[in-house]
């Protein structure tokens, strides 16, 4: 399994900015699919996670700004990440679980993980 994100960069806040995270070798169903996101010094956050029957689910930080989609036949995720502020700097990293999305994102693990995309966020 692969997991290769693309899209980061530095942009101002209040921008926008959109990752996609191509999925090669993982065919499973159902699945959990989304993104960590991690600074210097914290722990992993779940950001944004959307399982094979599309439902989805955001940490509070993000909610009302950032939205997940899946394209299935592209085996393809986008973490569409709007009204970007500076607090959002981070490596955002694509994860991917063998099973349905758990009820509140703190408790999503990964079996799979990207190798990350770095997203800076200037005042």
């Amino acid at each position: 399994v692969q997991l290769v994100e693309s899209g980061g960069g530095s942009v101002q806040a209040g921008r926008s900015l959109r990752l996609s995270c191509v999925a090669s070798g993982f065919t499973y169903t159902p699945y959990c699919m989304g993104w960590f996101r991690q600074t210097d010094g914290k722990e992993p956050e779940g950001v944004a996670i959307i399982d094979s029957d599309g439902r989805t689910r955001y940490a509070d930080s993000v909610k009302g700004r950032f939205t997940i989609s899946q394209d299935k036949a592209k085996n393809t995720r986008y973490l569409q990440m709007d009204d970007l502020k500076p607090e959002d700097t981070a490596v955002y990293y694509c994860a991917a679980r063998r099973d349905y999305c758990p009820a509140d994102i703190h408790y999503y693990a990964a079996h799979y993980l990207g190798k990350g995309t770095l997203v800076t966020i200037s005042s």
